[in-house]
């Protein structure tokens, strides 16, 4: 047991205390969370907006070739792999364009994020009752002003841990950056084994770290929910 111990403590200090090694983890940590956080962003704009377009279909009002864009968007997004879109992204699109890749990566993973953000947005609008859109109408108000007023701030309540749950998943999909030599949190464990050839302490604490956050996440998106359920009996 002794020498279980003492194997693991070299490999710890090879792994993450030689020259510094885990400063990589928490850059690639850093990365990780901006590209999460600004992809959400774009995906909840991309989202919102073909939600609208959507909604607006649904209730039989003209939008055009929008609704035929926003139908193949939505099929071709979420029916191919977000690592081909990623590839795609970076290899075809900005092939012959000098972009960060970290920039790339928020533009692919938001691309891929405002498909399933469109969906939750567009079944929260939908699910608040018919008669709040009438009410807003018969008062004089027109459709947009209706749906930025009233339907949409009741939608969010419905939308708000879906989105919740878009976010935990969006920061676990970034792990495939590393395809485009983004050093994210994986790609910073990846970079840690191809130096010491050790596999096992660098990829468990990564998976470790992400389970921190997941839970964390997890427990706040719990929260959030039980305070919206008392607000509805209030």
């Amino acid at each position: 047991m002794t020498a279980f111990f003492n194997d693991l403590a070299m490999h710890f200090k090879s792994d993450f205390i030689t020259d510094d090694r885990w400063l990589w983890l928490v850059r690639g940590l850093g990365s990780t969370l901006e590209i999460t956080l600004f992809a959400t962003l774009l995906g909840l704009v991309l989202g919102l907006g073909l939600a609208l377009v959507k909604v607006t279909q649904y209730n039989g009002g003209k939008v055009g070739p929008l609704g035929f864009l926003a139908d193949l968007y939505l099929t071709v997004i979420r029916g191919t792999p977000s690592v081909v879109q990623l590839l795609i992204i970076y290899f075809v699109v900005f092939a012959s364009v000098d972009v960060p890749k970290i920039l790339v990566a928020v533009i692919a993973f938001g691309i891929n994020s405002g498909a399933y953000m469109a969906e939750i947005i567009r079944g929260g609008i939908l699910g608040v009752d018919r008669g709040q859109m009438e009410a807003g109408r018969s008062l004089g108000l027109g459709y947009g002003l209706t749906m930025r007023t009233i339907v949409i701030p009741q939608a969010t309540k419905n939308i708000l841990p879906a989105m919740g749950n878009e976010f935990i998943t969006l920061l676990k999909e970034t792990a495939i950056a590393g395809y485009i030599a983004v050093q994210d949190l994986t790609k910073a464990g990846d970079m840690i084994r191809s130096r010491t050839y050790d596999a096992f302490l660098p990829l468990i604490v990564v998976a470790a770290i992400y389970l921190v956050i997941v839970m964390f996440l997890t427990s706040l998106l719990k929260r959030v929910e039980t305070r919206l359920r008392r607000s509805d009996h209030r």
